[in-house]
């Protein structure tokens, strides 16, 4: 936990500063992949590491049953999950949300690149997921 008690406080703040300033200079209407191309340049220039495209599998009772794409993890700490849509779908938190119970990570943040700029940041323990783990057996 960073000074401030929050799970990967200051990298979630680096990555919400880095979302606004690339839809300032982006701004809304271009495709997902451009916009998570912008968030690459601008979190690179920040100093930060992070892998694109990153593939998980998804598991029922220890089989895997295939893979989820997440868009990125950056610093090996935390899932970002961009969209540019005009409406957020309304399936996108729960994406997020089975994004994280598929990794170790605790921090995601889904970002929207619509007609006005928003983000979430959802925490998932990892002592919550085992504890999930355990009720579904």
């Amino acid at each position: 936990m960073g000074d401030d008690g929050l799970i990967e406080g200051e990298l979630s703040r680096s990555v919400i500063g880095a979302f606004f300033e690339v839809y300032n200079e982006m701004g809304y209407g271009f495709t997902e992949e451009l916009h998570a191309r912008g968030m690459q340049v601008e979190l690179l220039s920040r100093g930060l590491n992070l892998a694109r495209e990153v593939r998980v599998p998804v598991r029922l009772r220890g089989l895997i049953l295939g893979e989820q794409r997440l868009d990125m993890v950056v610093e090996d700490k935390l899932i970002v999950e961009i969209k540019s849509t005009e409406n957020l779908p309304r399936t996108a938190r729960r994406q997020l949300y089975n994004y994280l119970r598929c990794t170790d990570l605790e921090v995601g943040l889904l970002l929207h690149f619509g007609p006005n700029p928003w983000f979430q940041r959802q925490v998932l323990s990892n002592e919550k997921k085992k504890r999930l783990r355990r009720n579904a057996d």
